[in-house]
């Protein structure tokens, strides 16, 4: 497992891929798949400890599929699906986690919002998910829970674009290489995590679980560090 995190030279996140989440954000629908990267220090391994949140942050969850890619990717035809699904090595189950107040800061004051993403633990992952035991990422059940409270369940088929078009969108930009982690979007019910919260997530194909594709972790503030987010926050720049 450490060697997801080893070999990956950056985490490719496509955003707004699924409508309702979209609505509930009160974002606009992009016309073209929609990226942005997190670190790849963000990672956290299985059994690797809690999530930390960081002083003063407002944090939520968004479960999503990832994909963990296999093969070069380079200007990649999008009408070759084929081509980018044989390019991907295997899946994963993610977390991205999100300081929702320090992106909406940061939006309003027109800067980027790297920050927001990158901190230690904000990518939370499964275990290697082989290829063989998802047939059809686009027909996956994804589900999350807080405290044992159901707040996301959808399929990966209501994605906006889908994987053949992400990867090809991405490596029109930037080479997609071996090991790099692309994350394929969230569905509804994004919500805050707190102090003492447990997240469960997992991934189900034909109504049975997927072996491997579970993560359960704990929510704890991180009371060391140099960082906390306050009034006097101005974003990036």
């Amino acid at each position: 497992m450490a060697s997801i995190r080893a070999n990956c030279r950056k985490v490719m996140c496509i955003g707004r891929n699924y409508a309702d989440h979209i609505t509930e954000l009160n974002n606009v629908r992009p016309k073209q798949p929609f990226f942005f990267l997190k670190p790849p220090s963000s990672i956290l391994l299985p059994n690797s400890g809690p999530v930390l949140r960081p002083k003063g942050v407002k944090l939520h969850y968004e479960v999503e599929l990832g994909l963990v890619m296999g093969k070069m990717l380079r200007d990649h035809d999008p009408a070759d699906e084929k081509g980018a699904l044989d390019a991907i090595f295997g899946y994963t189950l993610a977390i991205d986690l999100t300081a929702r107040n320090i992106q909406d800061a940061s939006k309003k004051a027109g800067l980027p919002w790297s920050i927001a993403k990158g901190f230690d633990t904000f990518l939370p992952i499964s275990n290697l998910i082989p290829k063989q035991a998802i047939p059809d990422p686009h027909n996956a059940m994804l589900h999350l829970s807080v405290n044992g409270q159901l707040r996301q369940r959808d399929n990966t088929n209501l994605m906006l674009y889908r994987i053949p078009r992400q990867l090809a969108d991405i490596s029109r930009v930037m080479t997609l290489e071996p090991g790099d982690l692309v994350l394929t979007g969230t569905p509804k019910g994004v919500g805050e995590v707190k102090e003492g919260d447990v997240m469960e997530a997992g991934i189900e194909v034909d109504g049975k679980q997927v072996e491997g594709g579970r993560i359960e972790l704990e929510v704890r503030d991180r009371v060391e560090g140099r960082f906390e987010f306050g009034e006097g926050f101005r974003g990036e720049g």
